[in-house]
């Protein structure tokens, strides 16, 4: 490949990248609000905000496994973890410095929104680290089952079981820590789990236009990698 194109295929794995830590980051930050949403009045969902950007991050992992490979797949993973725990480690100072007496935010509402990210964080990153890596290496496992074929399956089967595993273990995690009722368990699993699968199947035809950019730009066969770095 041309150094020209190289360039690109970095710029652009980083950009994934970024999108990847943005939504992780965000998703921590916003997770205490909850709405309702109730599509085509088939079943009333009642979820966290901060459920809407997470599919994005297995996206995400999905192109850079397919495209850039395994290794940096999970140097994004590590990444993340990183941003999230720096965060974490801002949003805590921040709720330790004593607001004035004209500051628009209060000790007590800066609190209430933020006061549950430690918690938050420490069951995201547990279950997040779990599911990703999850998904990685079930991601690349369908990829050499299937010999580089069938891109629906990979995306699907790696995302799908990822998701669970990450919505139950932050669920238990969560409920563990008194940061979410027990008795709010079993449905806001089955609402965590369904929105996801839903939003999986929706993105995978995004994960095929993804890849039919990506080889088409840097005239990569199918299944073939692009050696970044």
């Amino acid at each position: 490949m041309k150094q020209p194109l190289k360039e690109q295929a970095f710029f652009i794995y980083l950009t994934l990248a970024a999108i990847f830590i943005a939504s992780l980051v965000s998703c921590n930050l916003i997770f205490q609000k909850f709405f309702s949403w109730n599509p085509f009045g088939l079943y009333n969902f009642e979820i966290s905000v901060g459920i809407l950007p997470y599919p994005i991050t297995f996206l995400v992992t999905d192109i850079i496994s397919e495209i850039y490979g395994l290794k940096r797949a999970n140097q994004v993973v590590k990444v993340g973890l990183v941003a999230t725990v720096f965060t974490m480690l801002v949003v805590a100072l921040a709720d330790l410095a004593p607001a004035t007496s004209w500051s628009p935010v209060s000790n007590e509402e800066f609190n209430k929104v933020f006061g549950l990210t430690g918690v938050a964080v420490g069951a995201s990153m547990t279950a997040y680290l779990l599911a990703q890596f999850i998904d990685v290496r079930l991601f690349h496992f369908w990829k050499r089952v299937t010999k580089g074929k069938y891109l629906w399956v990979r995306n699907n089967f790696s995302t799908i079981t990822s998701q669970f595993v990450d919505t139950a273990s932050v669920l238990l995690l969560l409920c563990s820590f008194g940061a979410i009722e027990w008795s709010m368990f079993g449905q806001l699993l089955l609402n965590g789990f369904l929105f996801k699968v839903i939003v999986a199947l929706f993105d995978t035809p995004l994960f095929y236009l993804s890849t039919w950019l990506f080889r088409k730009k840097f005239g990569l066969r199918l299944g073939e990698e692009i050696p970044v770095g």
